[in-house]
């Protein structure tokens, strides 16, 4: 991992908490720089296609608030790592969203060594890894729970209308589904639905 994407406020005037926004922003872009990554920066959701392509984690240098807009439209484009610079700045004006729940994969100070740098990285990007892998099963079970609810209604409209047991029910659905060389779950959608129009 060596393209870091570090995501900043745009400074539009020098009010103080600008100036410190900007001046945490330049520290952590050289901090990044000097331990040997190369680093992309955008200011607004524009910046993102002309780099996330090229990059292996974003490092949002925000407060807390802010977070999650980013991460969205990270999502969109290519998921990623995400990483919160917690600087004296970010840290302060996220101090009334301590409670939330920030969408980050690690943090990052100022302070940290190279070393350290590389091992918080390397440990976002496991965790990153494993938040996939529990989005995309979480994904599955409430496939799997939906075609269930599918199923248990179809099962439940045949074995009324033709009178048998609903394990009955379902081998008359299992077998119609391997003549027609469909999925179960589409067979029963297809019942359920054709029953609800005859009902309406």
């Amino acid at each position: 991992m060596r393209r870091l994407l570090l995501i900043h406020e745009h400074v539009a005037h020098a009010s103080k908490p600008n100036q410190a926004s900007a001046e945490a922003s330049a520290v952590a872009e050289e901090n990044l720089c000097e331990s040997g990554y190369h680093v992309y920066t955008a200011c607004s959701a524009a910046d993102l296609p002309r780099c996330i392509h090229e990059i292996d984690a974003a490092v949002v240098h925000l407060p807390i608030a802010r977070i999650a807009g980013w991460q969205r439209n990270l999502e969109k484009l290519k998921p990623v790592p995400l990483l919160w610079w917690c600087s004296p700045y970010s840290g302060t004006s996220s101090a009334d969203y301590c409670q939330d729940d920030a969408p980050i994969d690690g943090i990052l100070t100022p302070s940290m060594s190279p070393s350290e740098l590389h091992w918080a990285l390397h440990v976002g990007t496991k965790q990153f890894l494993d938040r996939q892998q529990w989005h995309t099963e979480r994904q599955q079970l409430r496939s799997k729970l939906e075609e269930r609810k599918w199923i248990d209604m179809a099962k439940g409209i045949l074995s009324d209308i033709n009178r048998v047991s609903e394990a009955e029910a379902y081998d008359m659905l299992r077998r119609k589904a391997m003549n027609e060389r469909k999925r179960i779950v589409d067979v029963a959608t297809s019942i359920v639905k054709a029953h609800q129009q005859l009902k309406a």
